[in-house]
This record gives C-alpha cells, structure tokens and sequence, in this order.
C-alpha cells in the first residue's frame, strides 16, 4: 500500500523537486523533504550497486526519521566508455559542470553514431519496521557533442533523449516527465504499492 506519509531522502534540490512532483501522482501524500525532518543525512552511498545505494539512503533516513523514506540511485551509462560512469555518476568529478566535462573529453574522439547511453534509476521505499519496496526505470540516448539548456541538473544538459530529439535540459519538466528514468521508476514503483506489496507495519505508516 501507498503509505499516506513520507520522507524523501535526497539533500539535492533538484532530486527534491522532481521526486515531489512525482510522488504527487500517487494521490494526496504528506510528502516531507529531508530539511523538514531535523538534520538527519541520507546513508553513504558505498554500494556496488543502484539498488543497494537506494536502499542505504532511504534505510538511513527511515531509522531516523520513524517515518518511511524515500530514496533514489541514478546513473549515466555510456556504451562506448563500458557503461561508465554508472554508479559513480554522482561521483565522477566534484560538480556537476565538471562532470560535464569529464565526459566531453572521454568522448572527444567518438562520433555521434558510437555516442549511444541511458540514464537508469532505481528507487526504494523503506518503511522504519524494515519493508521494502524497489523499482527501476531507464530513458535511453545519446551523448551531445556540447551542452545544451538551462533545465534540469546533472548530466541534463547533454543527454539528448531519444524520445525527445533534444537533451533533457531543453525540455520543460513535463516532458521530461514523460520519458526520464526516474519518473519511470517511480510510476513502476507507485504500481507496485498499489497492488500492495508493501504491507506498513507499527509507526507512522
């Protein structure tokens, strides 16, 4: 079930807003950003894995909060550097222009046809009794030759969608809506809790 409370456990501004809006399609939920809970940190990311971080972050916050916490793990998957940065995204290089161009340069020398990644996502859902939930969601692309728009955030700008012709951080928030892995995943994952496989146990659930 949907539980009618919860806790998103990201402290990026960007992540907050989206996941926001797109937990606002499961119904009327009282959706707390990390900030409104006390200064609680989501949990390392030391997995090997988008899941196992998802999971580390929303568990972290779930014990701390009592309340269930929301989490998500994201990636860049680029075919021609191995699936690289996959994980690592977040932690590829300091900020986020600098990640940019971390990526331009390992590119540098592949043509537009070789350029082919997808953005993939998993996020869970921990409840504070131990429940969880988890789904995955990919949008799949290419790398752009340089950096294009204001939108978005991460690798945004140069990620053009296939289903979009242009990168993510040209299109508005609903059409980014319609095709990112993290609003796939999060309606994957919506569908799952309404068919109940998450049963909220003692708290505040």
């Amino acid at each position: 079930m949907i539980p009618a409370r919860l806790v998103l456990a990201t402290g990026n501004p960007g992540k907050t807003a989206e996941l926001r809006a797109l937990v606002a399609e499961w119904g009327p939920l009282d959706v707390r950003a990390l900030a409104d809970v006390g200064t609680i940190a989501p949990g390392p990311e030391t997995g090997a894995t988008y899941l196992e971080n998802a999971i580390l972050k929303a568990r972290a916050v779930a014990v701390a909060s009592g309340l269930p916490a929301l989490a998500d793990d994201s990636g860049l998957e680029v075919d021609a550097l191995g699936g690289e940065p996959g994980p690592r995204s977040a932690r590829w290089a300091p900020s986020d222009a600098e990640r940019i161009a971390k990526l331009l340069d390992a590119l540098r020398d592949v043509p537009g046809p070789r350029r082919t990644a997808r953005f993939r996502c998993v996020v869970a859902l921990v409840l504070p009794d131990g429940g969880i939930e988890a789904a995955e969601g990919t949008c799949s692309g290419r790398i752009a030759l340089r950096p294009a728009g204001t939108a978005g955030f991460g690798y945004d700008p140069v990620f053009v969608a296939d289903e979009l012709g242009r990168t993510l951080a040209e299109a508005g928030p609903a059409e980014k809506q319609k095709v990112s892995h993290r609003a796939r995943a999060m309606r994957a994952l919506g569908a799952r809790l309404r068919r109940g496989n998450v049963a909220c146990g003692p708290g505040p659930c």
